[in-house]
């Protein structure tokens, strides 16, 4: 079975330059309702390049980014020599039991293995602690520009079908949680992108086709068309919205 670890090798670069940051308010939230700051450890599992991690520094907090992909990983402790650095994946961490306030998950959640992961969460968190699943989600239909792109991407990236089955549903996301309620909450965020932000964008995925695989010049291609049609003074907008699944995370043993 192909191991998904790889799937953004030689794609950090793009990753690191063009995917969309987190809203502000999303560590507010972290701040105001999992105590996140001073003196707290973080799990960041499935940190990439490093782009959450990097606000969850600035909260104060003690960083720990598990990142099983060898060239997002370098690429984070490149950008973010604060975040200690796991060459490790969710369902086995390597950090020391009950030794962490909050895990985050953001961007990578829907490639763990869930039961595996829940269980290492559990080990790993102090008694009643958090767990955040983040998701900047592309808003698909919000434009016509967003309607062309979601066309290019199923006509010409044949892997994206099988990236859009891994995701979660909410209903996956709340049995996760149980017994406790996941709360959820909402932030409005969005890229302003150039062409060449629009091709970094896009190739940052670990569906698009790079250069020399099969689609990869029809892909850009119709990138340039649909940038050609809908740009404004050498821009296109790429609207999201933020979505922030959290809440306490107990054993079942525990209840």
């Amino acid at each position: 079975m192909f191991d998904t670890t790889q799937k953004f090798n030689d794609r950090a670069d793009d990753y690191a330059k063009y995917r969309p940051r987190y809203p502000q308010g999303v560590f507010d939230l972290l701040t105001e309702e999992c105590e996140v700051g001073q003196e707290c450890a973080v799990a960041d599992v499935g940190s990439g390049t490093g782009i959450f991690a990097m606000g969850l520094v600035e909260t104060g907090a003690r960083v720990f980014g598990v990142e099983p992909n060898g060239d997002m990983r370098r690429e984070m402790e490149r950008s973010a020599p604060q975040v200690v650095g796991l060459p490790t994946t969710a369902e086995n961490t390597w950090l020391t039991s009950r030794s962490i306030d909050l895990v985050t998950c953001a961007q990578s959640f829907h490639w763990f293995d869930f039961g595996a992961a829940r269980r290492e969460f559990l080990r790993i968190l102090r008694p009643d602690g958090w767990v955040a699943l983040v998701w900047n989600e592309r808003l698909d239909d919000a434009t016509p520009f967003m309607v062309g792109y979601q066309k290019a991407l199923e006509a010409y990236c044949p892997d994206y079908a099988n990236a859009r089955h891994r995701e979660r549903s909410e209903d996956d996301l709340r049995a996760f949680f149980l017994p406790f309620e996941m709360r959820v909450a909402s932030f409005p965020n969005e890229q302003r992108l150039d062409f060449e932000g629009l091709v970094g964008r896009s190739l940052s995925s670990s569906y698009a086709p790079l250069e020399g695989e099969p689609e990869h010049a029809a892909f850009i291609g119709a990138l340039k068309s649909l940038f050609g049609e809908f740009s404004v003074e050498g821009v296109v907008s790429f609207p999201y919205s933020t979505r922030v699944y959290y809440g306490r995370l107990v054993s079942d043993e525990t209840e």
